[in-house]
Formats: C-alpha cells, structure tokens, sequence
C-alpha cells in the first residue's frame, strides 16, 4: 500500500517492515499509546503517512498527507532536522495552533527526524498521554531518538541497494499501513509474521511460522494454499481470496478473522508495500501477520445480561464484543457488528460528531461522553422506549476501548448532529479529507490566516486549508483594485483560461464581478446552471460545481473568489453559510495583506538603496557579494557587506544589526556611511570598530551590531582585520583547504563606550578565498553554529577556486554555490550576507 512502482523492483515489503517494527517499538520505548512514520514521497515538499500504529486510518485520513511549508510539528521536525516536543495540549496550542486547532484534544506527542547524513527520510512520530512538561518525557525521548537513527542508517542500506532504479526507492505515496501496536500484539498473542510473493508462489515467514505450521526451520514453510489450510481449515478459501485481493493492492476490510482447526478465533492482518500498475505473474508481494486474539467472550457471560449496551473496540475501531442490548440499541444484529469496523457495522455512527468524540477517546485515554440522535428507521422493534435519543460513554484503555449505550430522554449537552462524513452526491477530496469540513476547520483557517502577511501567502493558505475542507479542485483569488479585478491568485484551471478575465471591469456581467458588487453568493451545483445564468459564459469544464464568494472586509469590497469542483454536487444551508463567513475572513486577511505589501515595497526599496550597487575593484582582487533577506515579515534587515578603496588597498565590511524590518535596515545605513567614511580615511581597523561603535552608541537605536572589518594589501597579501562578536572569518588556500580564522575580538558594537576591538594579521596567499559572512547562512533552530561554520567550510571546500587557477570557477559562482540552499529555503527566520575575496598572483582585468 505505499509508493513509488520501482520498488516493485527491489524489496517492497522490506521498507514497510522497518517501517513498522520502527513505529511500534518507538511506541514502546516513549510509553505512547500510537504513533506513525511520516515518509517523503515523490512529490517535492509532500509528506505522506506510511504507518498508522494503535489508531484506525479512516478516523486519521484527513492527516495522510501534509506539505513540509505546514505550521505542524511533523513538518517543522522534517525541515528543519530537529526533535519537536508537545508534552501536553497546553504547549501544542501555543506552539503549533493550528495543530491543536484540527486535534483539540489532551494529548502529548513527540516528533523526530528520521535521518542518515545529510538525507532527511522522515520522520517517527509517538503520541502519548500528557505530561505536565518535557522532563517527564526525555528517558523515552532518548529511546526514540536511537531508534530513529536505527531507522535513518537501514533506510539508508536500502536505498544503497537499489540507487541504480528510476526515482527514490525510500518514498511512500499510498495510504498508511494501519497496524496494532506491540502491546496489543502482546495481548492478542502475535503467532507468526509471513511474507508471500504471488510471482514466485514463495512463501517466507519467521519461526514462528515454521512452530505453527510443523516445519523444521531449514525447509520451506510450503504454498500459500498449504498455509491457509493450516491456519485455517475452514476458511481456506476466505483467505486465499484475502491474500489474492491484497497482491491487486485491494486488501478487503481487516483484520481478517478465521477459524482453526480447533475452533478457535485467529486474526490475520495483510498489506502490500507496493503500489501501482499489478505486475504480472499475480500480483503485488503481501506481507502478513497472524493474531491470537484470546479466548471470545462466551454468550452467558455478565455483560450479556446488563440492561444497558457494552461493546467493545479494538485501538483499530474493530467491535470485538457487544452484547445483545448494545446491538438492539444500534440497530445492528450482532453477528454482524462482530469483527467488523465500527462505521462499518453501524453506518449511521459514521458522521463527523461521532468522529470527533472517538478520535478524542484515542487520543486523550480520557472518558468521553456524548449523545445522539437515531436517524428514521434505526430501531429494531420491539423498543422499551420511545424516544430516538441514545447516550454514549467511551472508556478507554490502552489496547481496548469499552463502550456503553443507553437510551436517553434528556440532553444534558449539545447533541451530535447527523451530518455524514460523506453526503451522498459530495465531492469526496482524493486526500480522503470530508467533504463537509468539520467544525474546526474555520477554526484551522483562521489561525493559518493570522499568520499569512502577504496576498501571496494569504492565497496559499486558502488553497490548502479550505479547498481540502470541501473537496474543492480549483481556487481563482481576485482582488478590485481601481474599479477592475485583476487575478491574484489561481490554482486547478487550465492553462491560460483565466487570462481573458483579468482586469474586467465592475459593469461586466460575470458571476465573479455581480458576487462582488451585490454582495451576495452564487452557487452554482452544475456546470449547467452556470451555462444557463451566464448564456455565452465560456466553461473551463462541462461538468462540476462552481462557487463564487464576495470578499468584503468590514463593507469594503476587496475582491472575490472562486472554488472550482471536479463534479456536480448541492450545497447545503450549512456549507453555504461556512463558505459566506470565511470569505469574510478571507477578505480582511487579504485587506491586511494588501496594505503589507505596499509597506513591504517601500521598505525593500529602502533597503535596496542602502546596499551597495556596486563593490570597488582592484586589478589584483576579485570580489563577489550576496544579501538574502529573511523570508519572515518584511523581508528587510540589517545584515550588510561593502567593499570600500582604503589607502593603496581595500577594505571589506561585514556586519549584521540586531533584528529585523525598517528599523534594523535604518540602522543599518546608518552604520554602513559611518563605516564607508572611516574607511575612506585609511583609518586602522581598530580605529574604525571604536568609533563605529561610539556612534552607535550616541544614536541610541536600542540595537546592537556585530561586525568584522578586514582590510587588505593587495600587492603584499597583508591582510588586518578587528572584529566585533561577528563570526569569524573562513580561509580557503589554493590547495582546497579551509580553515577557520579564529582571530580574538571584541563585545558587539553599541554595548560598551570602552570596549577594544584587537587588530589581528595574517598573509594571504595568491588564489586564496576570504569568506565572511553573517550568523543567517550558518544558524539553524535546534543546531550549533559551530556545526553550520563546518558544513560552510566543506561548501567553500567544494565550490571550487578563483578563475584564475584551471578548473577554478569566478567567486560570483563560488558565491551562488554558497547560497544554494538558503536561497531554496521555504523558511529562512534571518536575512543572510556573505561576501567573497579572492587575491591574485598578477594584476589582471576584474570579470
């Protein structure tokens, strides 16, 4: 059930099988009641859920897939390579709010990266009960941790094994593998684990299998049919069905339960790793396990004769028990509730509430309680009562869920509504995210619109929050500007479709421009209806849905919006009114980030005219330089660099003022003309740190910057530098060396009057680098600086020499190299610097 079809190739069931054994006993080790592996997939920037351990998918579906931008925790742990710790619900909300937003309920979790080198694979993920702060959690935190770097180096050796085959072999892009956790394994007695492959006949398993079949560990384990027939003699061709289903990547609802020979229960687990195209010969390899699941519960047993129902569920929503009141109330004859998931024995509990209650009961180990309303036609006559009212209490334990449910002639709560998770005639989205969004999703909105400060990002956030809540394929974001709508954003259409609408006028007569200037909605549940309101309107589809809102922030209007459904569906009065409010909130974000980017504009000019245009050159020094800014706020700072004529020589500036946004960047110019003038007058580069920071100091910005001043004989190599709590320098010799200038220095500048700034000397060789740089190229969260100082040096190491030298590339290239990865950064907290020196032997024309 997961990914890429050239794993066919090599070992598919393989990476499901470390997958799993890595879950269940990261599960173990932290003391958690479920947990997963989050794997990269072959979609750039995807993340897909691969192991599902001690929780039921379907209730999970809608956290299958997450983009490595989201604001959760599975993503920060995966981009950013560091270990995420919510010991409780109280710091998940004020960490990751969204998060907590779509799981609102008491729960710990822990989050590590699955990693080998510099190649991220994943990331292991353990929920837990709460704790009252990370103390309590760091023993099994550490467990973990290991065994996410058992994990990182096996997945490694896997892919080593097949890196010659098309695309990634460690990626999954199917849905998860749902398993039980090693402590219900232990308490349904785990009897075997097989492997079977329909092209070979061959059949592999552990000796546990051998015990359980009669056969001596050297000889095979014999036929699938021969294992069938063993397990179990009186559903051989039950499972030889299962089994053949599986190989076509259609596993039939499981666990599979059959008979042995004696009788007895036995539960049988199947998936295929693999996914795509069925290969020939029959099908994809299936993995299985064998389950004892304990003696079943005896018809005279206590339970039976209460007057109020019980059932029981396993930690994968399986009714393992229910006596026959349980199954009255339900309206559900018990031989077929027995062994079946639980939206599947009772279907009208398959609705959004009752979800809701149960993955809280999951999560939390907390009872729940809750009641609902019975649909027309659920009673199973004869009824002791009259009423259509069922109260239901959820007790959970940690491998079994107990249930009770009673009548009920009173509400003492708001009842479950009888909302269907999926609404006949809907649009059910292919992450298998409901098509009516549940309650919190304007919740989950609005938070992720709080923190989008631009239309770009305001756009991006509407796309993945709330065309996946309704099962939307296409987004269209206009926005007035003028008396006309020009596109802002578009997503799903067909190329070039939108083009001739960019631009209308108020007075045009399209949907998108009357939802605007009336104010009002349209929905429109077929591409027909549209065709008929509009007579000529050109279709991007012929069949679908469409839906226009009215952005309206505060009585003015912003723009509009359009959502796009692959097929025709109704809206009902509540999606219509769900849909009418977020627009709202929409439009004021989209109000907020308008006025943003204005004021964004005006500060990157700001701080495009504080950078220099130009470095100054000397025949015998090549120099290149790079500013990035922080992709957080206005993405303006105070990091700078210059290359100033000092004397016979040149003076190469760095430096980085505290902060960010105008303020930083007006300091910042500020120290920048007062270091350029120092310069000019060949001033010592002690002289130039003290006074530098003297003024800092009698501007009184509240801001401190660091700095590093080198200056620079071309014609001797002597090279004087004073420093300022800045980084220090990177040397590169022409040999391809590197090495870190570790040259004393003083307090940053703007802190201490008195402070000294000691000069230190070094002889630069002809063909050698200088690299300075700014703390944003080298820090990451969770990561010692002096570990990014090193990978920078194996970069510089890496990027090749001056020009000058054969094989050498211009330091403009060295400087792009450099820069690679934080220029690709989807994230970057702080703005970034470097500038580049390089002396050659002879004077020569500066590229």
């Amino acid at each position: 059930m997961t990914g890429s079809a050239q794993r066919e190739k090599g070992t598919p069931g393989r990476l499901a099988e470390l997958l799993i054994d890595a879950s269940t006993e990261a599960i173990d080790a932290a003391d958690g009641h479920s947990g997963g592996v989050y794997l990269r997939s072959s979609t750039p920037g995807l993340l897909r859920l691969a192991v599902l351990a001690g929780l039921p998918g379907p209730l999970f579906r809608p956290w299958n897939r997450l983009s490595v931008d989201n604001k959760f925790p599975v993503a920060d742990a995966f981009r950013l390579g560091v270990q995420v710790v919510l010991p409780n619900a109280a710091e998940c909300m004020r960490r990751y709010p969204q998060f907590a937003a779509s799981l609102p309920f008491q729960f710990g979790s822990q989050y590590v990266p699955v990693m080998s080198g510099p190649t991220t694979y994943g990331v292991l993920t353990v929920l837990r009960p709460s704790a009252a702060d990370t103390t309590e959690v760091l023993s099994g935190l550490d467990r973990m941790t290991r065994l996410a770097e058992e994990l990182g180096a096996a997945l490694r050796d896997l892919e080593d094994e097949h890196k010659d085959e098309d695309g990634p072999c460690v990626a999954w892009d199917g849905e998860p593998v749902c398993v039980r956790t090693t402590a219900t394994h232990r308490a349904e007695g785990r009897m075997a684990r097989f492997r079977w492959d329909p092209a070979t006949a061959v059949v592999t398993g552990d000796s546990a299998l051998h015990t359980l079949l009669g056969v001596e560990p050297g000889e095979s384990p014999g036929t699938a049919q021969a294992i069938a027939d063993a397990l179990a003699p009186g559903d051989t061709y039950q499972v030889m069905a299962a089994l053949r289903a599986t190989a076509a990547g259609k596993p039939p609802p499981l666990p599979l339960r059959v008979r042995a020979a004696d009788g007895s229960a036995r539960l049988l687990e199947l998936w295929t790793p693999a996914s795509g195209p069925v290969p020939p010969g029959g099908g994809h390899p299936v993995s299985g396990v064998v389950l004892d699941p304990g003696p079943a519960p005896v018809a005279d047993s206590a339970a039976d004769l209460l007057p109020d129902g019980v059932f029981c569920l396993d930690r994968l929503g399986l009714v393992t028990y229910a006596n026959p009141r349980a199954a009255q109330l339900l309206g559900c004859p018990r031989e077929e509730l027995l062994g079946r998931p639980l939206w599947e024995g009772v279907p009208w509990l398959n609705q959004i509430g009752c979800e809701d209650q149960l993955r809280g009961a999951l999560l939390s180990l907390g009872t729940v309680n809750f009641h609902v309303r019975r649909p027309e036609g659920q009673k199973q006559p004869p009824e002791p009562y009259e009423g259509d009212w069922l109260a239901l209490a959820i007790h959970p334990g940690h491998d079994q869920l107990t249930c009770t449910v009673a009548p009920s002639t009173r509400v003492s709560g708001p009842p479950i509504p009888l909302v269907p998770v999926h609404p006949e005639g809907a649009d059910v989205p292919g992450n298998g995210v409901t098509s009516l969004a549940p309650l919190y999703r304007p919740i989950v909105l609005a938070i992720a619109l709080t923190e989008a400060v631009t239309a770009r990002q305001v756009s991006a956030v509407v796309m993945k929050e709330l065309l996946p809540a309704f099962g939307g394929r296409r987004l269209a974001i206009y926005l007035l500007q003028e008396r006309h709508l020009y596109l802002a954003w578009e997503t799903g259409f067909p190329q070039g479709f939108l083009a001739p609408f960019d631009g209308v006028g108020l007075d045009t007569r399209l949907p998108g421009v009357e939802t605007l200037t009336t104010g009002r909605p349209l929905f429109f549940d077929s591409m027909q209806q549209l065709a008929e309101a509009y007579p000529g309107i050109p279709l991007d589809a012929e069949v679908g849905a469409r839906a226009f809102l009215p952005l309206i922030a505060s009585g003015r209007p912003v723009g509009s919006a359009i959502l796009g459904f692959d097929r025709s569906r109704s809206f009902s009065s509540e999606e219509r009114a769900v849909l009418t409010a977020l627009a709202g909130l929409i439009a004021h974000a989209m109000e907020k980030a308008q006025r943003y980017d204005s004021e964004a504009a005006l500060a990157r000019g700001l701080q495009q005219a504080l950078l220099p245009r130009r470095l100054s050159v000397h025949p015998q020094v090549e120099t290149a330089g790079r500013y990035l800014p922080g992709t957080q706020g206005m993405e303006v700072g105070g990091d700078w660099y210059d290359v100033v004529e000092s004397g016979d020589g040149l003076a190469l500036v760095i430096g980085d003022v505290q902060g960010h946004g105008v303020q930083a960047a007006a300091t910042m110019g500020q120290l920048r003309s007062a270091v350029r003038a120092f310069a000019l007058g060949d001033r010592p580069p002690d002289e130039v740190m003290s006074g530098t920071n003297h003024l800092l100091i009698d501007l009184d910005p509240g801001q401190f910057a660091s700095c590093c001043y080198l200056r620079l004989d071309p014609a001797s190599g002597l090279v004087q530098v004073a420093r300022a709590g800045h980084p220090p320098p990177l040397i590169r010799t022409p040999d391809g060396r590197t090495r870190v200038w570790d040259i004393p220095g003083g307090v940053v500048l703007g802190v201490d009057p008195h402070a000294q700034y000691p000069v230190t000397e070094l002889q630069l060789e002809p063909d050698s680098i200088l690299a300075l740089y700014t703390d944003g190229l080298v820090e990451r969260p969770g990561v010692d600086i002096d570990d990014g100082i090193a990978a920078l040096r194996v970069a510089l190491a890496k990027a090749g020499g001056p020009a000058s030298r054969p094989g050498g590339r211009s330091l403009a290239g060295v400087a792009d190299r450099l820069t690679t990865a934080a220029r690709h950064a989807a994230d970057r907290p702080d703005d970034i610097a470097l500038l580049l020196a390089a002396r050659r032997a002879k004077p020569g024309r500066h590229p």
